[in-house]
């Protein structure tokens, strides 16, 4: 209980230097950056040149890529540079929807044209972002505006309102992400296409992406201040699964002989402190480096491949467990354990599966909380981190006191349930996540979206944890057909 209180308050104290004011990063760096990013632009202007459109165009996301990973070292420096990079990127958007070789050629030229200006320290220095005193209700009312002024036919007035929404847009970008990284991309996307639509004239065009942003971000600004106890359940909701992987292991330790016992406590630990510390680290790299929107879409393919890679280790865990059920089995393990110590490997992957836990978990908890951070006062997250740690502990602790307490069987058996429980979760998610970040395809399925499970109508997702459903079965009917054989030997005999 101590250890999990100890643990909480360094998260608080670490998470307030995290969210503190920093001085920007040198304007050298992103130079450096969006250089090396324009030799991509070199190639995709060739391609256009050759007629090659589609190959421009991949070429292009793979600029759009490097830039989400690099528009947080531009912005601070010169927010004029970094809205004038968005606005000619929008330009390529608009011309590769209509796919015309000299629109498209154009664009990528006027895009080098700017960067190279950054680059070459064109844009007056010490001019970067400031924060606007605007919720995203107010960002709507914008987008509202310039909606009405499309329906007027005033191209004027709409693509004035368009560049107020985008200036506006960097003040409540992460009250977006906080909800929804998906939403976030596609209103980045949408921003920079409607500016180039009302540029070109395409009022009716820009109309009907304006009324689309407004359609989905609409749900997400009824979440315009958050409370004590929002921040309160960020870590509740985010760390109980964790708790769960974590409080079975430590249970499990908890049962098994002296020195084992203390072994494998030590690793289950140490996997918690570093999947703690890496989760700051990645809030610091998150919040100094990258951008949000650069994390939202990192964040997916981050938390693809550690649930995919827990979910793993928790089905053989969520099998072991089973397989110990039996009384008898149990004290086998024990006396095993007793002549021979748990072995090196064992141990480790204890403390792997106790990081990775923690560590999937942390990454939302980062991305939440920098979301939120703008929307609530110091006092209140403070509260409500503490708050949330505080009932984790308490969670923790009823855990392990209940745990140990069970009787051998049910202890296994409950166990072995909660673990398979959380490793069907995992793979679903995983797998998602790595969809949405368009690492792997996704292939609609006539299924149900059920979220305690992580079921998704997707092929992709819903036969790996088909498959795993098929397996538990499948151990548990050879296990009883075992048994029985074990009971008629002896009575044959």
């Amino acid at each position: 209980m101590k250890r999990v209180l100890g643990l909480a308050l360094s998260i608080l104290f670490m998470v307030m230097f995290v969210l503190s004011p920093m001085t920007a990063m040198a304007a050298t760096k992103g130079q450096d950056q969006l250089a090396e990013a324009n030799k991509v632009l070199e190639r995709a202007s060739t391609e256009v040149e050759m007629g090659d459109l589609e190959k421009a165009k991949a070429s292009f996301e793979e600029f759009r890529k490097t830039w989400l990973q690099i528009e947080n070292n531009i912005k601070p420096d010169s927010s004029a540079a970094y809205t004038d990079i968005e606005a000619a990127m929008g330009q390529f958007d608009y011309a590769a929807i209509k796919s015309k070789r000299d629109d498209l050629a154009k664009a990528l030229t006027e895009l080098q044209a700017v960067n190279n200006k950054y680059i070459s320290s064109g844009y007056a220095a010490g001019s970067g972002f400031e924060q606007q005193d605007i919720t995203l209700s107010d960002f709507i009312v914008i987008l509202q505006q310039t909606k009405g002024a499309t329906d007027h036919s005033d191209a004027n007035a709409a693509l004035s309102e368009i560049k107020k929404a985008r200036q506006s847009w960097l003040s409540v970008e992460g009250a977006v992400v906080a909800q929804s990284g998906t939403v976030y991309s596609d209103s980045e996307r949408d921003l920079v296409v409607i500016q180039a639509m009302l540029e070109q004239g395409d009022l009716t065009g820009a109309g009907k992406t304006v009324a689309s942003m407004i359609t989905y971000l609409t749900p997400l600004a009824s979440k315009t201040e958050y409370t004590m106890m929002d921040a309160a359940m960020i870590p509740i909701r985010e760390g109980l699964e964790a708790l769960l992987v974590v409080g079975a292991l430590l249970a499990f330790v908890k049962r098994s002989p002296g020195a084992e016992g203390k072994q494998g406590n030590k690793w289950i630990w140490t996997g918690i402190a570093a999947g703690l510390l890496f989760s700051l680290i990645l809030a610091v790299v998150v919040k100094f480096v990258f951008s949000s929107g650069a994390f939202g879409q990192n964040n997916f393919v981050i938390n693809g491949w550690t649930g995919i890679i827990a979910a793993v280790m928790l089905l053989y865990m969520s099998y072991w467990l089973h397989r110990q059920s039996s009384i008898k089995d149990w004290q086998q393990y024990i006396q095993n354990k007793s002549r021979k110590a748990m072995e090196k490997g064992q141990m480790i992957s204890l403390g792997v599966l106790s990081f990775l836990a923690i560590f999937r978990e942390g990454t939302e908890t980062v991305l939440f909380l920098i979301g939120m951070v703008n929307q609530i006062s110091m006092q209140n997250l403070i509260l409500g981190i503490l708050i949330g740690f505080g009932v984790l502990a308490v969670v923790a602790y009823l855990m392990l006191t209940v745990g140990v307490k069970l009787p051998i069987r049910p202890f296994f058996i409950v166990s072995s349930l909660i673990v398979f429980y959380l490793c069907l979760k995992f793979t679903g998610m995983g797998i998602h996540s790595l969809q949405l970040a368009s690492t792997i395809p996704s292939t609609e399925a006539p299924l149900p979206s059920i979220h305690f499970i992580a079921l998704y109508p997707s092929w992709q997702s819903a036969i790996p944890q088909l498959m795993i459903v098929v397996f538990a079965i499948i151990v548990i009917v050879y296990q009883r057909i075992q048994t029985k054989k074990n009971i008629i030997k002896p009575i044959s005999g």
